[in-house]
Order: C-alpha cells, then sequence, then structure tokens
C-alpha cells in the first residue's frame, strides 16, 4: 500500500477521534469525507470499527480514575453493603440501564441501519435535526447531580442514544441532549454521556473482531488499521478535554451553528 493510501487511513482516524467526543456525528462526518474525497478503498465498516476503537482507549484513559472508581465499589458494595459504595454501584446499573436500548434496536434495526449507512444526503437532514436539538437545550443548565440521576432518567437517556445509531445523529449530542431534558447538571450530561458511550464501544468492536480477523486483504491493512486507530485515539482524548470544557462553559450553541451550516452543504452539494 502506498504512502498516500496510508496517510488517507491517518486522516480519516484524526477525523474520526476529533467529532467522536463532540456533538457532530462521527459516523456522519467519516461518510462525509469519504465522498468529498472520493475515498472509496476506505468504504469498510472495519475500519471504522477501529478507528472507533481508538476513541474507545482514549475516553478510558480520560476517565480512568472514574472508571476504575465505579467497578471498584460495584464489588465492593455487593460485597460489604456499605454506603460508602453506594453511589457508584447505583451509578454502574444506570449505565447498564442507559446502554440496553440502544444495544437492543441496535440488533433490530441493523439491516435498515446498514441499508442508509451509507445515503449522505440523510446525513446532511440528521446533521440539521442535530442542529436544532441542539439549539433547543442550548441554555439549558440543570440541577441534577450524578447522584441524583434515576431510572426513568437512565432510560430515557438511552432511548436518545437509539437515535444516534443512524448516522449523523450525533451520539454525545444525543445523549447529552437527552440528559439536559431529564434536568442533569451539564458536568452530569456530558460524563454520563461518555460513561454510555464506553460498553456501546466495546461491543461494536467485540461483534466486529470475527469479521475484522476474516479480511482478505487483512496482513495489508494492518498498518494503516493501526496508524488510523492511534490517530483517533490521540485526537479523541484532546478533543474530549476540549469538549468538557466548552460544556462547562455552556456554548453548545456554536455546535448548533457549525451542524447546520454542515448539514446545508451536503444537501446542496454531495
Amino acid at each position: 500500500m502506498n504512502l498516500i493510501k496510508v496517510l488517507q487511513y491517518v486522516f480519516l482516524g484524526v477525523i474520526q477521534g476529533f467529532t467522536e467526543p463532540i456533538p457532530i456525528s462521527s459516523s456522519g462526518h467519516l461518510l462525509i469525507f469519504k465522498n468529498l474525497f472520493n475515498f472509496d478503498m476506505l468504504n469498510d465498516i472495519n475500519f471504522e470499527i477501529v478507528v472507533n476503537f481508538g476513541s474507545f482507549i482514549a475516553i478510558c484513559f480520560l476517565y480512568r480514575k472514574e472508571i476504575i472508581s465505579i467497578i471498584k465499589d460495584f464489588f465492593m458494595f455487593i460485597k460489604t453493603k456499605k454506603d460508602t459504595y453506594k453511589e457508584n454501584y447505583k451509578y454502574a446499573w444506570l449505565i447498564v440501564i442507559g446502554t440496553i436500548p440502544a444495544g437492543l434496536f441496535g440488533i433490530i434495526l441493523k439491516d435498515k441501519i446498514d441499508a442508509v449507512s451509507d445515503n449522505v444526503k440523510l446525513v446532511g437532514i440528521a446533521l440539521l435535526i442535530t442542529a436544532l436539538a441542539l439549539f433547543l437545550i442550548k441554555d439549558f443548565k440543570g440541577k441534577k447531580a450524578k447522584n441524583e440521576i434515576t431510572i426513568f432518567d437512565s432510560i430515557i437517556i438511552g432511548l436518545f442514544q437509539v437515535i444516534a445509531l443512524f448516522p449523523g445523529i450525533s451520539r454525545s449530542g444525543s445523549t447529552i441532549v437527552g440528559g439536559m431534558t431529564r434536568d442533569l447538571k451539564r458536568d452530569s450530561a456530558v460524563n454520563y454521556s461518555f460513561m454510555l458511550y464506553l460498553p456501546i464501544s466495546l461491543a461494536t468492536m467485540a461483534l466486529g473482531v470475527k469479521d475484522l480477523i476474516e479480511t482478505p486483504n487483512i496482513s495489508s491493512l494492518a498498518l494503516p488499521y493501526t496508524l488510523g486507530m492511534i490517530a483517533s485515539a490521540i485526537v479523541t482524548y484532546f478533543s474530549a478535554k476540549w469538549f468538557i470544557n466548552i460544556m462547562k462553559k455552556g456554548k453548545l450553541g456554536y455546535f448548533s451553528i457549525y451542524c447546520l451550516i454542515v448539514g446545508i452543504l451536503v444537501i446542496l452539494f454531495l
């Protein structure tokens, strides 16, 4: 594989990394750039799974202390029943509950999602929907902290994540919108959004391992896939930190404007 093609994989890894944590749809942007630059040979689901795993690694590293605390407290509460560990025990179950809707609907709607996954016009429309949703909640502040999230809240937010199964609908955007409509504080909404991302991403990677291994030309793709994953991981880490800071300042309106402009351009020109 020549250098130009390898760099194309790295470029899309960067796009994945930058767009995954922020509410503008990583899958939608990958499709947009593939069409914009005619990256036909990159039109495979395996690459998207690999770069998504890069984002997974970055989010795990960013939230490593909280993840370790949640896992440790979960099992410690089971063992001791002490109130000290109860908050994270409950939070762990809220993550599981919030993940279930997307998992179930992902299986049920897989064929329909696959059928529209390469329709760039639909991505444009989806970005307009994302723009509207972000605009409607851009000034929400919320009152609920992490320990005040209810089971019903997690179900509703999980249902919002189902919408993001379709290309162009931002996963982080939909779950944050869901969280804000349930009166979560901005930091609680974005943290819970990232927590919901982890099991979904891990399951996607696990389900795709078989297809990845059976790819006929996997040996020739090993280098560009790896470089794309590394690029995705590095960029995701810094993009996520930047977005968390943006959320604290309540500047979601900027992303609404961006999605509106890009959505219109995609519909008109791609």
